[in-house]
């Protein structure tokens, strides 16, 4: 096996348990033997460790996220009963994975419901559940399905534990070197048409002599009238109507 340090940790020094001497140190453990404990979480150390290459695009660290994933495989350990007749790795790997996303969500400081967390829990144990038992990746309404909830509310949930992405984040394709996804994200009231008309009208309003240009924005920025203008001003309704009119004829004769 490779040599990988992690945490101090050398996984190619670590022991190798066959499935009798698993079974054996479990019921051990089971009659408070801590010395068996021990051995037995450096024996499954290198499941974490798998489990943790599951998070490549964390910016948490790997070793920060491997104990974390101790902590759930502890956990685990400590509820595990051998009675029911599942292998330890089956039972662990959704504990660890949720320790692990809990770990990521906290750190995010985005808060989600309560609710909305036991069930993106749920949905993810019912993932793994169906992983195992098909060896392959779920369908939403699957997962829906399996824990008795609307494919909407799986969705939700599952985005919300979801780790969030920065806008800064790189984005690789051909041809889109130094891509960001701020980048890649299109605005719904912003494009290249309405950004050409801006500009032209930004252009055109520098044609306007000062005076026609405040009746201008009285009138159509203000939404005043041509009577309330003419009172604002110290000018007659019917001057403020040529001043409008004049700087609507240079406006249109600058777009043209």
């Amino acid at each position: 096996m490779n040599k990988v340090t992690i945490c101090g940790v050398d996984t190619s020094s670590l022991p190798k348990l066959s499935r009798s001497e698993s079974d054996d140190l479990l019921e051990r453990i089971e009659k408070g033997d801590e010395a068996a404990k021990e051995l037995f979480l450096r024996a499954n150390m290198r499941l974490v460790l798998s489990v943790v290459g599951r998070f490549p695009k964390t910016q948490e660290s790997a070793d920060d996220l491997f104990q974390v994933g101790m902590v759930g495989m502890m956990k685990a350990l400590n509820n595990f009963d051998r009675t029911l007749g599942m292998r330890f790795s089956t039972y662990a790997v959704p504990m660890i994975i949720g320790e692990i996303r809990r770990f990521l969500r906290d750190r995010t400081g985005i808060k989600v419901p309560r609710s909305l967390r036991d069930t993106a829990y749920r949905a993810l144990k019912a993932r793994e559940s169906i992983v195992e038992n098909t060896s392959r990746e779920p369908e939403l309404n699957e997962i829906a399905d399996e824990i008795g909830v609307s494919e909407r509310l799986v969705a939700c949930a599952l985005d919300a534990v979801s780790e969030p992405v920065s806008f800064y984040e790189p984005v690789f394709s051909d041809g889109e070197e130094g891509m960001q996804l701020l980048d890649k994200i299109a605005d719904g009231k912003e494009n290249s048409d309405s950004w050409s008309e801006r500009l032209s009208l930004e252009e055109a309003l520098k044609t306007v002599p000062e005076r026609e240009l405040g009746v201008l924005r009285l009138r159509y920025f203000e939404g005043k009238t041509q009577t309330e203008i003419s009172d604002l001003v110290g000018v007659s309704q019917a001057q403020v109507s040529r001043l409008e009119k004049s700087a609507v004829e240079r406006l249109r004769k600058a777009l043209s």
